[in-house]
């Protein structure tokens, strides 16, 4: 393990059935304006609304709300909520939903109380915060994007075709604590369970994917997502079986709270490609990654070979006895492919919408990342992403 790094993650997790009652150990410690966000309204019917707001009121506080917070939160629903949140004077900001609404609620955070445009200053000069910032707690319903546990935001500008997340440095923007019961995912649609469970996989990978140093990080990496595979069998089978969801939910966390990512480089190339074709399609963030995945994968596969070949083994079962390096590489792909398409991930970006004189503009919106095995120059995204046709 060469590289060096520091490590802190001040998030607290409250896990398991019930676990919104902690709700009341951690309100009082914040002011009496609390802004709760959400996003389409299924916690209305499911009841995990009225459970908050009970707890809310039983705590004294005064409530704003901001509602429809979309899968891709755009920046025209960053300025709106800026406004709700200065009119309530907030001091806490509660989200209740899914990763695009815990993303929501710290690009909030970071803008409420700042003077210059948030898009300037974080997506464009990617600079840190330097007004004062919002306490961010979340109440997760959906899993994949693990920002109950980081400092990401994501956010969509469709004026200028892009999307784009900001990982801020300062661990003060990291959720002060996140609520994980299990049961609220349950009435997830099998779609968006399934999204989740590859965004999960494939943040796993971004990190895995770097670097040739006998690495601890990429030990525990392997271990996860051997378990996100396992788990994702049971649960596309039953979706209502609490075990496997309760497994998902918890390597969902640890996918992206920074652990793996220690003492290595990453490469993130797929989400780039992936956040391009969602900036022009509003796709569903897990499948736009899907579709991306495989052409992304094989094309960066000879520089990293050795890891491919790990990978092959070490997370699919793969007998290297009789094969090359390459053959056992390619073996790996091709069982995470078949497994992919046993869930019913989308495989192609072109059952997304994307149309044949998309790809020279989602080119121009995928931005270029260095840490992987390949950096790629424009013409290589521009044949990537046909090959995801």
């Amino acid at each position: 393990m060469l590289g060096n790094f520091s490590y802190c993650n001040p998030t607290k997790l409250y896990f398991g059935e019930g676990a919104v009652k902690y709700l009341n150990d951690e309100l009082p410690k914040y002011g009496k304006n609390v802004v709760l966000i959400y996003g389409g309204g299924s916690i209305k019917k499911n009841g995990i609304y009225d459970e908050v707001v009970k707890i809310l009121g039983e705590n004294g506080k005064n409530v704003a709300e901001i509602a429809g917070v979309m899968p891709n939160p755009t920046l025209e629903k960053l300025y709106e909520g800026m406004q709700i949140a200065r009119a309530a004077k907030a001091d806490f900001l509660l989200a209740v939903g899914g990763g695009s609404v815990c993303d929501y609620a710290k690009a909030l955070s970071v803008s409420v109380h700042c003077e210059q445009d948030p898009w300037e200053k974080y997506y464009l000069r990617f600079e840190e915060p330097s007004c004062e910032t919002l306490p961010v707690g979340c109440v997760l319903t959906m899993v994949g994007t693990g920002s109950e546990m980081n400092a990401g935001a994501v956010i969509t500008n469709h004026k200028a075709k892009l999307k784009i997340g900001h990982v801020f440095a300062d661990e003060k923007i990291m959720p002060r604590f996140s609520v994980l019961d299990p049961k609220y995912t349950l009435t997830l649609p099998h779609y968006q369970m399934v999204a989740g469970i590859y965004d999960i996989f494939n943040h796993i990978c971004e990190q895995y994917f770097s670097g040739e140093d006998d690495n601890t990080s990429d030990y525990i990496a392997e271990g996860l997502m051997r378990s996100l595979i396992h788990s994702s069998r049971i649960a596309n089978k039953d979706m209502q079986d609490y075990e496997a969801r309760s497994n998902i939910m918890w390597t969902a966390t640890w996918a992206l709270n920074t652990l793996i990512s220690r003492g290595k480089s990453t490469d993130w190339e797929v989400h780039m490609l992936g956040q391009a074709v969602g900036a022009h399609t509003d796709a569903t963030h897990g499948m736009t990654l899907a579709a991306v995945s495989s052409a992304y994968y094989r094309h960066i596969m000879p520089y990293g070979l050795k890891k491919f070949a790990r990978f092959a083994q070490n997370v699919w079962g793969v007998d290297p006895s009789g094969k090359t390096e390459r053959e056992t590489a390619e073996a790996g792909l091709a069982a995470m492919e078949d497994w992919m398409k046993e869930l019913g991930l989308v495989m192609r970006i072109s059952e997304l919408g994307v149309k044949e004189d998309m790809i020279e503009g989602i080119a121009d919106s995928t931005l270029i990342m260095e840490g992987g095995y390949k950096v790629l120059d424009r013409a290589e995204v521009v044949e990537i992403l046909k090959e995801s046709m």
